[in-house]
């Protein structure tokens, strides 16, 4: 289920990454949901949208970093 927009995104994700960071998690998760499709394609036993929103997260991480403040804030 790739999203069309950041409105679209799970609640765990629009309520705590900024608008940039949005936008990386849509569109990665978007890119691995159709990259990810054949389950062969994938490392273990996780569906799709698991395998998907497992590489949103890490393209967010590489742009972005948790802070001791507990928000999300660019590297």
């Amino acid at each position: 289920m790739p999203y069309r927009s950041t409105q679209q995104l799970p609640d765990g994700v629009k309520h705590v990454l900024p608008a940039h960071a949005q936008e990386i998690y849509k569109e990665a998760f978007n890119s691995a949901w159709e990259e990810y499709k054949d389950k062969s394609a994938r490392r273990d036993d996780a569906s799709r949208e698991e395998t998907a929103h497992r590489v949103a997260w890490g393209a967010v991480k590489q742009v972005y970093e948790k802070g001791d403040d507990g928000k999300w804030h660019s590297r």
